[in-house]
């Protein structure tokens, strides 16, 4: 779904700051199911690696996760053969659509913010092709922004995305939280000049999420909301 950008000038600040959220391991419980999908791409081109070294990766570009992952292979990869495990990748992970559900409580977040009028979109370095079946998990409304890897040159730890999310919904970047659960969002939000919220749904620890930015760090969307007023967000 393409934003609708305002120009610059246009950006409307507000006493209600906008939410920025990072999509696996923040919304949705699909970290291991993006892991496993990449593992079985790996393989099937003879990398073999480890579920921990790929978890750790997740939530950057996929190019910059090939380059990270292939990197510690010692095994160079051209771009043709990159290619071919970005779609093996998505394939497999179109499999394992079934096994994705919201995380505790993002549903609710996501319609409490609306219902109070609180700006928030979604952002995420997956493609259209992984993040669109999984965005129908969260009933988003109609009109909500939703920026993929597809809608920007680099995706994070480059700020791209989160930039992009701020002005499809007119709001200052320096005036939204990005919600994140990797190293790779709080960077990406550092970056961009937004405070870092993380969540620790995706695996990543407490401590990580702080040394890379993080404002505050929350188990999951549910405890997020439970906390939302942290944030200055005061709902009903």
């Amino acid at each position: 779904m393409q934003p609708k950008v305002r120009p610059p000038h246009q950006l409307v600040p507000t006493d209600r700051p906008a939410l920025l959220f990072d999509l696996d391991g923040t919304l949705l419980d699909s970290v291991y199911q993006h892991v496993l999908a990449w593992k079985e791409a790996l393989a099937s081109a003879g990398i073999e690696l480890s579920i921990w070294r790929i978890h750790r990766r997740i939530g950057m570009s996929g190019g910059l996760f090939l380059r990270a992952l292939v990197r510690e292979t010692g095994r160079d990869l051209t771009p043709a053969e990159a290619d071919r495990l970005r779609a093996l990748h998505e394939e497999r992970y179109s499999r394992r659509i079934d096994e994705v559900a919201p995380l505790p409580g993002a549903r609710e977040l996501l319609h409490v913010l609306t219902k109070a009028g609180v700006p928030w979109t979604i952002a995420t370095s997956g493609s259209n092709a992984t993040a669109g079946p999984s965005l129908k998990l969260l009933d988003i409304p109609a009109g909500v922004p939703v920026i993929t890897r597809n809608q920007v040159a680099y995706a994070k730890p480059n700020p791209d995305l989160f930039l992009t999310a701020a002005e499809g919904l007119g709001r200052p970047i320096a005036d939204s939280f990005v919600v994140g659960d990797s190293v790779w969002d709080m960077l990406a939000a550092q970056r961009a000049h937004a405070l870092g919220i993380g969540v620790l749904s995706g695996g990543y620890g407490r401590e990580e999420l702080q040394a890379a930015g993080a404002y505050r760090v929350y188990e999951d969307p549910r405890d997020l909301l439970a906390h939302i007023d942290e944030l200055g967000i005061r709902i009903g």
